[in-house]
């Protein structure tokens, strides 16, 4: 808990030099908080907190560039069947890295195949992982 308390100018008893025009309040601890020292209080000043909202600003900005231009989307890439080749040996080529099972199902749902069978000649879409 804090009191304002209100200062005139000179102490009481003490000869005025001259008149002060404002009275300006100045805030004091009461209760339990009368005898806490305030050692090792940051106080954060005008430039100092300028700087701090500058740098969020800064930051906040560089990870939103960040995300939007991250580079250009993956757009799905499409491959026409050759002659001898099955969906499995597709799926190893183009989906490295991507179990074979799991690029074989993807490559089903993005070219609503109902089977694994394909023929030469066919296009098909070969979605991004």
């Amino acid at each position: 808990m804090t009191a304002l308390t209100v200062t005139h100018g000179a102490p009481v008893g003490a000869p005025a030099v001259r008149p002060t025009r404002t009275r300006h309040l100045h805030s004091v601890p009461t209760g339990d908080a009368v005898g806490t020292p305030t050692k090792g209080a940051v106080r954060l000043t005008r430039r100092g907190r300028l700087t701090m909202t500058l740098t969020t600003v800064a930051l906040a900005s560089v990870a939103g560039a960040g995300m939007a231009f991250g580079g250009p989307s993956a757009s799905p890439q499409e491959v026409t069947v050759e002659s001898g080749q099955t969906l499995t040996s597709i799926a190893a080529v183009e989906m490295t890295g991507v179990p074979t099972d799991d690029a074989i199902a993807q490559i089903r749902q993005a070219n609503d195949l109902a089977t694994s069978h394909v023929h030469a000649g066919q296009t098909l879409v070969i979605p991004t992982p």
